[in-house]
């Protein structure tokens, strides 16, 4: 019995009482179980009887008994206990239990993977790191969170795009250029402009291609450098992310926005629905009427476009795309930001925190010997993705990045992630999964075949118990991940089955025992845990595949 398979038979059983006249109560579409904190206390909990007992005018214990009878007549359940205020404990008999173990096998890639969120269309923008240099250990904290966001967005049912917002419109393309062309004049670079290998790099390539650049006026010559420069760290940055395992549906460019019309066409509805104002010369968003602290200029006295007017055209460009609901993930230093956002989002007349989500991502830093890692190979100033990879690998980066939250600043320790130990967490579950892989070649070859029999009966062992318990949360997790945007708790359950299965695998044996130099006879007990064997396996590589991160049948 799964999960959604008890919720489903206490809906039921709610639903008979309500037709036998012993509660009065609407009977919610469906009822939540739980594990228990501990495991003398079942392997499920809900505490349904004291949400609804008021509603139908009881006392909780009482409304939490009727129902306990109920659940006890049902096939698979051992036995259920009322505790505290009116919480239900509920055990299920071994067989039932262990069936888990299958279900989960037959389910394959789909187990864990929902409904919630179906029919959603969800924006998903992040990294959209400006196209003058590497991305940073921000920016590369975001495309790791970011990318596994959306595979447990979609795993919760929902369809999502993943955007890259292209920033080349403003001031900062204008001092890359500028730094690019000094570079290439052998200059210092300019004092608000970028510095780094990389700059060398692309600015000679770029005199390389274009022999008679520097021979232009400066200003000709600048706009060499802008086009071709741009063109090639924004190439840089898409491999960069590819290689990391990260791709985009859309690469928007902040052009489009002022090239198309679209900055006009949300004034003019802003203006219809009354939330614009003149002032000052210039043109104003009402934003102080939906909580924002300030009123914010759209249009500025010169008649330029300002930097929110972008911002206002963006979310309305999504919003007519079609999506119900835009994510956009932002650093550390862009708190300040929300207020505004938020308020835009309501004077449009949408819902703040529901069609706009903003996630505030923080710093992350690299320590080494204990100290912590301040230069990067290539951009000198700070470090950069291909440092992190090229220190620990594709997978214990993505992994070490998501497995807190994003509210949290983070150390990543390069020498804890070159370690193959158990307190290197990306190894220790990586281990865990190419330990069933190798259970279930050695079972195999000793003769132990899963489809020559399957008898859940026989899970009786306490370590079997705790697995098949936390194997059957799996999909709650998942879907909890997604509600609250926090792939961190993918990250934290693995390790959490890795744990139990490694105490598992210890304890008890799939392959039979060798005695006297001959195996035992294999027999029901190995088929059936060599099901538990692999429907482990399976959740594993789930998990891993929602962070992007690999799971090796060898290590």
């Amino acid at each position: 019995m799964t999960p959604e398979d008890l919720s489903a038979a206490i809906r039921t059983c709610l639903l008979e009482a309500v037709d036998a006249g012993e509660f009065a109560v609407d009977v919610p579409s469906a009822v939540r179980v739980e594990r228990p904190r501990g495991r003398e206390h079942g392997d499920w909990s809900t505490n349904v009887a004291m949400q609804l007992a008021k509603k139908a005018s009881m006392n909780p214990r009482d409304f939490a008994t009727k129902l306990a009878q109920r659940l006890e007549q049902i096939d698979g359940i051992a036995s259920v206990d009322v505790a505290g205020p009116g919480f239900l404990n509920i055990t299920l008999d071994a067989a039932s239990a262990g069936e888990l173990a299958k279900t989960i096998v037959e389910a394959g890639r789909s187990f864990g993977r929902g409904e919630a969120l179906a029919g959603r269309r969800v924006n998903l923008e992040f990294v959209s790191a400006n196209p003058t240099g590497p991305i940073h250990l921000g920016g590369t904290r975001w495309a790791a969170v970011g990318d596994s966001l959306a595979r447990v967005l979609e795993a919760a049912g929902a369809a999502v795009t993943r955007e890259y917002y292209f920033n080349d419109h403003g001031a900062q393309i204008d001092r890359f250029a500028r730094s690019l062309l000094a570079s290439a004049k052998g200059e210092p670079a300019p004092e608000d402009g970028y510095a780094g290998g990389y700059i060398t790099e692309i600015a000679s390539t770029i005199v390389e291609n274009h022999p008679g650049v520097l021979d232009l006026p400066d200003d000709q010559a600048q706009e060499v450098f802008r086009a071709e420069g741009v063109d090639r760290m924004f190439g840089e940055i898409k491999e960069s992310l590819h290689n990391f395992g990260v791709d985009f549906d859309v690469f928007f460019h902040e052009n489009n926005l002022h090239d198309s019309g679209a900055v006009e066409r949300a004034i003019a509805k802003l203006t219809e629905l009354g939330r614009m104002e003149e002032r000052d010369g210039a043109v104003w968003l009402k934003t102080t009427e939906f909580g924002d602290d300030k009123d914010r200029v759209v249009i500025k006295s010169d008649g330029e476009a300002a930097y929110f007017a972008g911002d206002i055209a963006y979310y309305l460009d999504k919003r007519e795309r079609g999506f119900d609901t835009e994510i956009i993930m932002l650093g550390a230093d862009h708190h300040g930001y929300v207020g505004r956002m938020m308020a835009m989002c309501a004077a449009f007349g949408d819902t703040p925190n529901e069609n706009l989500q903003i996630l505030i991502g923080q710093m992350v830093n690299l320590v080494k010997d204990g100290a912590p890692v301040r230069m990067s190979k290539r951009a000198g100033t700070v470090v950069v993705l291909e440092d992190l990879v090229e220190a620990v690998g594709v997978d214990a980066a993505r992994y070490s990045l998501t497995r807190n939250s994003t509210d949290s600043n983070i150390d990543v320790d390069l020498d804890l992630l070159a370690r193959r130990t158990n307190d290197n967490p990306v190894f220790y579950v990586q281990y865990a999964h190419a330990r069933t892989c190798n259970v279930a070649r050695l079972a195999h070859e000793d003769g132990v075949h899963r489809e020559d029999g399957f008898d859940p009966s026989l899970l009786t062992h306490e370590s079997e118990a705790a697995l098949l318990a936390i194997l059957g949360d799996f999909p709650r997790v998942v879907a909890q991940s997604a509600e609250l945007r926090e792939p961190h708790r993918i990250a934290r359950y693995l390790e959490t089955l890795a744990s139990k299965f490694h105490k598992w695998y210890d304890q008890c044996r799939v392959r039979p025992a060798m005695n006297d130099g001959e195996l035992d006879e294999v027999c029901d007990l190995h088929r059936t845990r060599l099901w538990l064997n692999d429907a482990t396996r399976q959740t594993l590589a789930n998990g891993l595949d929602l962070l992007g991160v690999s799971a090796p049948e060898r290590l």
